[in-house]
């Protein structure tokens, strides 16, 4: 049972009933419209480990382009992952990795779209985790000290909210 003190706090939050209990937000009255978000993250590395991903000389393969791979699907799977997230058609996913050498980072962006009733800003975030998590994997065994940092949402364009930009 939720106190009443929190009923307009939980009125706010639209993945919660007024019993404070988790829900799927009903979206089937919303208009389908164009919906974008662009969210990025870095990946922290050695300098000599970014010289590995930047130069193709990993034992692995190409970094870059698995992890690329890897932000497309994830963005795709979303929903299966985050309960409350409904299942999506991607119209568009763009994952841009760049090696900065002189932050000592990867970034990535990644850029999804769609026409559904809902945003896609969960996809594009999870296409950045798991692109810079891929990152991870394929290089944990020459540096483990890799840190993933300043993953968030950029923008995100579409729907009754309009537009946003951080």
């Amino acid at each position: 049972m939720v106190l009443p003190a929190y009923r307009a706090i939980m009125a706010k939050l639209t993945h919660f009933n007024t019993d404070g209990e988790a829900h799927m937000v009903d979206v089937g009255a919303k208009d389908i419209s164009r919906r974008t978000a662009i969210a990025e993250g870095r990946i922290y590395t050695k300098p000599e480990t970014l010289a590995l991903i930047q130069q193709g000389g990993h034992a692995k393969g190409d970094v870059l382009g698995v992890a690329r791979v890897a932000g497309i699907m994830a963005a795709k799977k979303t929903s299966e992952l985050i309960p409350l997230c409904h299942p999506l058609t991607l119209t568009h996913i763009e994952i841009d990795l760049q090696v900065l050498s002189q932050e000592g980072c990867v970034r990535c962006r990644a850029t999804v779209e769609t026409r559904e009733r809902t945003g896609v800003e969960m996809e594009a975030m999870m296409a950045v985790e798991i692109s810079l998590l891929t990152i991870y994997d394929m290089c944990k065994s020459v540096d483990r000290r890799m840190t993933l940092s300043d993953i968030r949402l950029l923008e995100k364009s579409g729907g009754k909210s309009g537009s946003w930009k951080r």
